[in-house]
């Protein structure tokens, strides 16, 4: 069975979501430490990742169409 790319796009940016949040929870005293910059790095790259997910699904809804 194929993953169409809007439930991978929303499972990216829940993804994305739940690194932001842990690296959120991670933050001491600076936000400078390397376990904060990591995570808010993966959490970056998920979203990312999750928007153009759900831009190809748009795309190929809009070409399907004509």
């Amino acid at each position: 069975m194929k993953i169409s790319p809007k439930t991978m796009g929303i499972i990216y940016l829940i993804m994305g979501a739940f690194f932001t949040y842990v690296a959120i929870l991670s933050v001491d005293e600076t936000m400078w430490n390397i376990t904060t910059m990591v995570l808010a790095l993966f959490a970056t790259l998920e979203t990312g990742v999750g928007i153009r997910l759900i831009a190809i699904h748009i795309r190929q809804k809009r070409n399907n169409k004509t």
